[in-house]
């Protein structure tokens, strides 16, 4: 019994296309992105938004080749100054999906028994004459996009003291006093007057003492 519904825009029947090798097939299609079309928290295809499909379905012997590209908006924030980045992206995949009776025969085949489980996972198989592209197209999309986001190559992200975008004001800076004249720089304030006036009464006894002698 399929697991897949025909009704998923990302299900692809492949009954027209038949099992004779060489048969080929194209099918042009626009739907809405699935949810978590990305990477999550940093950049992804928004749900719903449009994905435009192109595809190329290829009977072989093992099962139906399946070639496309897929075109889609993408949206995150720039992971420096965390301004919104968009753009577009344009990404090509392949992937074979085997027919079931064609992994029943890999699997009698000599050495078969040495394949571990990832390798199984990443084995992409028809149910009936039904196949799902999401794996597919989720892993094409993951790989074309940035891990680090940036808003532009040179983007010098945000001042640390204030938070400001540097890159609107490249001049930008606070300054900053030097901590080991801090203890010093309450001296400078009225009292230090007293000061001047002993430094002034001294000079003046200095000058009567040189005028006696």
């Amino acid at each position: 019994m399929n697991r897949l519904d025909h009704r998923d825009p990302l299900v692809f029947d492949t009954h027209e296309l038949g099992r004779r090798p060489g048969a080929m097939r194209k099918v042009n299609r626009t739907l809405k992105a699935p949810e978590g079309l990305g990477i999550i928290d940093v950049i992804a295809v928004p749900e719903g938004s449009p994905i435009e499909l192109e595809l190329r379905l290829e009977s072989v012997v093992e099962g139906v080749l399946v070639t496309g590209t897929a075109e889609a908006e993408v949206e995150g924030e720039c992971v420096r100054c965390l301004e919104p980045v968009e753009f577009d992206i344009d990404v090509d995949f392949q992937e074979l999906y085997y027919y079931p009776e064609s992994e029943e025969r890999l699997a009698r085949t000599p050495g078969a028994e040495d394949l571990d489980e990832d390798s199984e996972d990443e084995t992409y198989r028809l149910e009936g004459d039904l196949f799902d592209l999401q794996p597919v197209l989720r892993d094409a999309v993951v790989l074309a996009l940035p891990l680090q986001p940036v808003c532009q190559d040179d983007c010098l992200g945000l001042c640390s003291e204030c938070g400001a975008r540097l890159s609107d004001d490249p001049t930008h800076h606070h300054d900053a006093a030097d901590p080991r004249w801090a203890a010093l720089q309450g001296l400078s304030a009225a009292p230090g007057d007293e000061g001047d006036g002993i430094k002034t009464s001294d000079t003046r006894e200095g000058l009567a003492e040189n005028q006696e002698k």
